[in-house]
Formats: C-alpha cells, sequence, structure tokens
C-alpha cells in the first residue's frame, strides 16, 4: 500500500520493472516462482491503485487486491523457497507450505462468501473482511511467509525475512494510525533483495538442484 494512487501506480511500475530482471536472470527452473513475487508485488500496487481512484468500496480492484494479500501471497511465498530449496532442506519448509495452504483455503472462501470494502483512512486504504479467528490467521499467514524465509539456508532470503517481518510490523504501526502507508517502500526493497538473490545463484550445470 501507498499513500496515493499516484504513488501507488509509479511503485508498481517500478517494482514490476524489478520482476522483470529477475526473471531475466533466472537460471534454474525452481527460482521462477520467488523471482516473480515482484511482478506480483507491482501488480498489486496497481491495483490499489485503481482502489484509490474508485474511491475504495467494494469493486472488482477492492477484491482483486484482497485476493493477492490475502489467499495468494501465504501460498506463494512458501511454494517458492520450497521449490528453490535443495532436495535435504525441504523438510523443514513443509510445515510453513501446510500452514500457508491451510490460511489460504480459509482466507479464499470467506473472501468467496463475505465482501470485502477498502475505504481511505487518512493517507491510507483499510480494507474490512469479516475473519473469524483472526489471532491464528495471522499467525499462520506470517509463519507460511515470514517463516518460509526465516527457514531458508539462503542468507538473502533469511534477510529479506527479516525485511519483510520488521516491514510489516513498521507498517501496522503506521497504519494503525492513518499517517501514512509505506508497505509499498518494503515491497521495493523486497523485490531489490530478490534481485541480488536472483543474481547471485549459480546456475545448475549437472546434479539435482542445489541452495
Amino acid at each position: 500500500m501507498c499513500w496515493s494512487a499516484t504513488a501507488d501506480l509509479w511503485a508498481g511500475i517500478g517494482i514490476g520493472a524489478v520482476g522483470v530482471a529477475c526473471l531475466a536472470s533466472v537460471r534454474r527452473p525452481g527460482d521462477a516462482l520467488l523471482a516473480a513475487m515482484p511482478l506480483l508485488l507491482g501488480a498489486h500496487q496497481i491495483v490499489e491503485a485503481a482502489v484509490w481512484r474508485a474511491g475504495g468500496g467494494t469493486g472488482t480492484a477492492t477484491l482483486a487486491w484482497a485476493v493477492i494479500a490475502l489467499p495468494l501471497l501465504p501460498l506463494w511465498v512458501p511454494a517458492g523457497v520450497l521449490a528453490a530449496a535443495r532436495p535435504a532442506d525441504r523438510a523443514r519448509l513443509v510445515l510453513p507450505l501446510a500452514a500457508g495452504t491451510a490460511t489460504a483455503g480459509f482466507l479464499a472462501y470467506r473472501l468467496a462468501t463475505r465482501p470485502v470494502t477498502a475505504e481511505a483512512r487518512g493517507r491510507t486504504l483499510g480494507y474490512v473482511v469479516d475473519l473469524p479467528y483472526a489471532p491464528l490467521i495471522l499467525a499462520g499467514y506470517l509463519l507460511a511467509t515470514v517463516g518460509a524465509l526465516l527457514l531458508a539456508r539462503d542468507r538473502t532470503l533469511r534477510l529479506l525475512g527479516l525485511v519483510t517481518g520488521a516491514g510489516a510490523a513498521v507498517c501496522a504501526v503506521l497504519w494503525s494510525t492513518a499517517f501514512l502507508s509505506t508497505w509499498c517502500a518494503f515491497a521495493a526493497v523486497a523485490s531489490l533483495l530478490l534481485l541480488l538473490w536472483i543474481r547471485r545463484r549459480p546456475a545448475v550445470t549437472h546434479g539435482p538442484l542445489s541452495s
């Protein structure tokens, strides 16, 4: 999330460009899912620009934003980390993927059966969807996203996990005060870390994929 439609739009374009560079740098098929994440994050920012311009509400842009943020990300992140990991390291990544799958399934069901509404709150957008068991859902979400990255063997991915966790905490505080939404800045940092990670990955010349 950014603080205006214009900021969201330009952030989305910039982050999406990093995503193109990430995909162009892929040398291992298993890395493609994580490499594509900046494209997803960039699209998310652009969708939110449309939410701003629509004045919030319950329209298609609001639902699209919620689908990416809620069920898609907690499934995408652990699946990408697992796909990029060495076979010997995959067992410890099963738990975040299982948590992400369960969390994504529940969130998808709620979005399919309950409306989601966006409304401007100062220089932020607030999204409201009826979610029971919110602490449990939040725990599953963080285990799937931040937890999967922290359990990765690669140092850059672990750094990305730390940045994501810290970014989520800072953004939550700023959003709760309706002061300013800064998630787009953390999305940009995360995308640059993914670009660094993918460009440092050696190509596989033989044998199984390794981390």
